[in-house]
């Protein structure tokens, strides 16, 4: 039997996960804990517990036992009015409403889309919790007659190994890596994690020539980006001049608990940072068009 993935999302066309427009595949499940998460409610995986089932308005979840005889909640999405009160009830901040996807059943929603694409991207939660489906997935696309021309990239924490990297490194095009903070203590306290699996990550990327992108988070006060800006230039111009490096403001959308109290950051505090990156000659800036 193939990998089955478990996907929280699948947006058709997007134009910001990379070059073109390209099919993004949002799957469940991370090894993160970012206090800054947008999208909280694709962390953890949920366990069937069953407390959002009573609380849906339209009856659209259920509680029903498997095949291995263990609790499942099952989402009937025709029924859905994607009014989250599931997700504000979960203990665990997870989400019920998830699908399995096979990778036939990924072939045949790209070639339903193959010619409105330019690629695909697998994002998350943190898309290398399931790298064996990944690879599956572009191993059966790279050899595919009628969808090897579509580029397959990958957008990450950078947390995963490089034995992890190097599995999937053969049918890769690019990867779009986080990098959340300089400073391991920082990064620690935003995330839940070092950071030195992702400069491990950046550097493996780069020498392959598959770093498309690197993201850098200003959380003004919280984060390091801008008293760390020497350090963080002196990085940055070291790495391949096509690596694109996209800053981002952080805002409340989708914040939950005590990041809802962190500053957001401005135009204006961007357009210092990138003032400052570009004086220490970093180049292939990306800024945000838009601050909410």
């Amino acid at each position: 039997m193939g990998r089955i993935a478990t996907v929280n999302q699948i947006i058709p066309f997007s134009c910001v996960d990379g070059p073109g427009s390209r099919l993004v595949i949002f799957l469940q499940g991370c090894n993160f804990n970012c206090k800054n998460c947008h999208n909280p409610y694709t962390i953890d995986m949920c366990d069937s517990c069953g407390d959002c089932v009573v609380t849906c308005p339209v009856n659209a979840l259920s509680l029903t036992i498997d095949e291995q005889r263990k609790p499942k909640i099952v989402w009937d999405s025709d029924k859905c009015t994607q009014c989250d009160i599931c997700l504000t009830t979960c203990p665990k901040q997870s989400s019920p409403k998830t699908r399995q996807y096979s990778v036939p059943q990924m072939l045949e929603l790209l070639r339903s889309q193959v010619h409105f694409i330019n690629g695909i991207t697998v994002s998350g939660g943190e898309a290398t919790l399931q790298l064996p489906f990944i690879i599956e997935l572009f191993q059966a696309i790279k050899t595919s007659e009628d969808l090897a021309h579509l580029s397959c990239m990958i957008d990450s924490n950078g947390y995963l190994s490089e034995s992890g990297w190097q599995q999937v490194m053969p049918y890769l095009d690019g990867a779009m890596i986080d990098l959340k903070s300089w400073q391991e203590h920082t990064h620690s306290y935003i995330t839940g994690r070092d950071n030195h699996r992702v400069f491990s990550s950046l550097k493996i990327l780069a020498a392959e020539g598959k770093l498309y992108e690197i993201r850098l988070l200003y959380i003004p006060k919280i984060s390091d980006i801008d008293s760390e800006v020497n350090a963080i230039a002196g990085y940055l111009t070291q790495l391949p001049a096509s690596v694109r490096v996209k800053l981002n403001a952080f805002q409340h959308h989708g914040v939950t608990g005590e990041a809802l109290n962190w500053p957001t950051c401005t135009e204006a505090q961007m357009q210092q940072l990138a003032a400052q990156l570009s004086q220490r000659g970093v180049g292939n800036l990306v800024l945000p068009t838009v601050y909410l």
